[in-house]
């Protein structure tokens, strides 16, 4: 086999060893959502389907892969049926360069970090497609809403990797893990730098925007009495963006673990720890991310829209850019003195 054809074939190979198991994530993740919405409602949660409820999200997708695919008469049936596909796709090419252990990367280019931003800014196109493409006015408006929604946000997250980068000096994301090693001696994690920490909390809570969860979940509509952008969507293009976006949020949970508390490194930088597989800890962070993430969407109330915007441009984006010149002013210090 030649050169090229050896190469074609590994890539491909590494890319369904992440697209497969990420997808069978994504359907247990569900499951665990719902789980901790029930305990926290004091609900038992799925019990029925399969042990303890385990084969719900299955039992879900097998009802949705045998209903009719309606498309509207009105509607763009092209770019129609194209968005959700645009907005599934997006959720995973960007899993292309997250360093699941060292050199365990599918991609390790220079530009990691460059390469998600952009990656994951495209996701908007499948949503506004959705909602223009139905050709039904609550659908539209509620894609405008997450259009708005989502740059807002992306905006503040843009400058608070700028800060990331400078301090780690790289934007390959294998890279910034390591700049996060050893940190006072004995931890690992830009969040413990009194520098950085900030930073952190707005990434985490403009990960929430990003993704649409609560409380910043304005873009499903339920006060109008219909799903958002996906009102007129049934079958399997529903199903793509119930699986876009939860994917996305495994996404933003790796990033929160890869950026700010070490990625694939163990909490302390202790020795022992090490014998521990990077993929092991790093799914450990996700999982304590997720969680967060559930526990928010249970128990903190949905914002009003001026409140969210309010929050993006307002707050996040004044605060992320002081903070680009804190961070530089602080570094240049360090390294050039007064």
């Amino acid at each position: 086999m030649s050169y090229g054809w050896s190469w074609f074939l590994a890539t491909i190979i590494g890319i369904l060893v992440i697209a497969l198991p990420l997808m069978l994530a994504v359907a247990m993740i569900i499951y665990a959502d719902r789980k901790i919405w029930a305990a926290m409602a004091l609900r038992r949660g799925p019990n029925v389907v399969g042990p303890f409820g385990l084969l719900q999200s299955f039992a879900d997708g097998l009802k949705v892969f045998l209903q009719e695919t309606i498309v509207p008469s009105a509607a763009n049936r092209g770019l129609f049926l194209l968005a959700p596909i645009i907005t599934f796709t997006v959720a995973l090419i960007v899993w292309a360069v997250v360093p699941f252990q060292p050199s365990v990367v599918l991609a390790d280019i220079n530009v990691g970090l460059l390469y998600v931003l952009a990656a994951s800014s495209l996701g908007v196109y499948g949503i506004i497609l959705a909602g223009w493409s139905s050709n039904s006015k609550y659908p539209f408006f509620s894609a405008i809403r997450a259009a708005a929604q989502m740059v807002s946000y992306e905006v503040a997250i843009g400058f608070v990797l700028i800060s990331i980068v400078m301090w780690a000096g790289t934007f390959n994301l294998t890279g910034i893990v390591e700049a996060q090693k050893g940190l006072y001696g004995f931890i690992n994690g830009f969040a413990f730098n009194p520098l950085l920490f900030p930073m952190s909390v707005v990434f985490l809570i403009s990960s929430l925007a990003e993704t649409q969860r609560a409380p910043f979940d304005l873009t499903e509509a339920e006060s109008e009495l219909v799903a958002g952008y996906q009102t007129e969507y049934s079958s399997m293009s529903f199903a793509l963006y119930w699986l876009g976006e939860y994917a996305n949020v495994l996404l933003m949970c790796t990033l929160n673990a890869t950026l700010f508390w070490g990625g694939y490194l163990p909490p302390f930088d202790w020795a022992p720890l090490y014998m521990v597989p990077g993929i092991i800890w790093l799914c450990a962070k996700i999982l304590f991310f997720f969680f967060v993430f559930s526990w928010i969407k249970a128990t903190v109330p949905r914002y009003r829209y001026d409140q969210l915007m309010r929050l993006g441009w307002k707050v996040f984006l004044p605060l992320s850019l002081f903070w680009v010149f804190l961070v530089s002013g602080v570094l240049m210090f360090m390294r050039v003195g007064i």
